[in-house]
Order: structure tokens, then sequence, then C-alpha cells
């Protein structure tokens, strides 16, 4: 899938942990979803964690990386994108938001979420629900399910054929 045919990008404001944002970066691959990194990152992106994670998936998406959060946000303001703050603190149920094609979803570090100037500058902020009184998911498997609602409410939700990705190797 070319950048120009990918619905949503996924943005991760300087990540902490390889092994996770390595496994979102596979998330997005397998998604047809764009992805870029805010730095400082924890991590190099040649880190052998964050390689791993990502497994041979790294190599079927391009991951943007931006030197700072303000050249992040010249590029997303330039490029007309609505950012999509995924956080425990949203007003908006995720159920409830109703994405566009070409939405930035960003999720924020796991040590720390995002600054109060990165919560502002969002055009909105989304909360997953989960069961008191448990505080938060894994920022990966809540991009996931982000990624996963937008795709489903546009209609792009990847399609195996007959249950099994051809690629899938058998078991």
């Amino acid at each position: 899938m070319s950048d120009d045919d990918a619905p949503y990008l996924l943005a991760l404001y300087e990540p902490d942990i390889a092994q996770n944002a390595g496994a979102i970066m596979r998330t997005c691959a397998c998604f047809g979803v764009e992805a870029a990194i805010i730095e400082p990152a924890g991590f190099r992106i040649a880190d052998s964690r964050f390689r791993r994670a990502g497994m041979d998936y790294l190599s079927g998406i391009r991951i943007a990386s931006h030197d700072s959060w303000a050249k992040f946000e010249t590029w997303r303001i330039e490029s007309q994108r609505r950012l999509v703050l995924l956080t425990t603190s949203g007003e908006t149920n995720l159920w409830d938001f109703a994405f566009a094609r070409g939405d930035v979803i960003l999720v924020g570090r796991e040590s720390a979420g995002v600054p109060k100037s990165v919560s502002e500058a969002a055009d909105t902020r989304v909360r997953i629900p989960i069961c008191p009184p448990l505080r938060s998911l894994n920022v990966g498997v809540a991009a996931t399910i982000a990624i996963a609602e937008a795709l489903r409410q546009i209609g792009q939700l990847p399609q195996a054929e007959a249950g099994v990705s051809k690629s899938a190797p058998a078991l």
C-alpha cells in the first residue's frame, strides 16, 4: 500500500520501549496504516529489540521520523490532518468518535503519556473505556484497538481469504 493509499497515520510521541514500538509498527504494516515516530525516542530505530518485535514486517512500512514535536506539528498542520489523541483522560469514548480518512492517531509515551501542550494541540482526545478501577491498557494494545475501530468505520479492515492470510505460515 502506498503512502497515498494509507487511510490513517499512527504517530508515537517519544516512545520509551523499543519492543512496544516495534510491535506497533508491525500492527501498522498488517493493517496498511502509515507510521511516525516523534523524537526523541528512548531507543534507536536500529535497536535489536525494536527490530525483533517488528520482525520482517518493518520492511513493509515506511516509518517517518520527526526530530521533535514542533517539526511534527508543523508537518501535520501543513498536511491538514486532524490529530486524534488516544488518552486515558479523553473526553470522548472511542466507540462514539467518528474517524475521518487521513486522521493522525497519536499515542503517548508508555511512562508519561504526552505533555499538556501536546494534549491541547489535539483536535480531539479519545479514550478506550475499561473496567474500573484499572487505569490503562498497554500503549500497543490501545493503538491496535483504535486503528481497528478507525478502519472498521471506513470499511477498510483487511480481509483474509478463507480466514487465513496467504502469507501466514502453516501450523
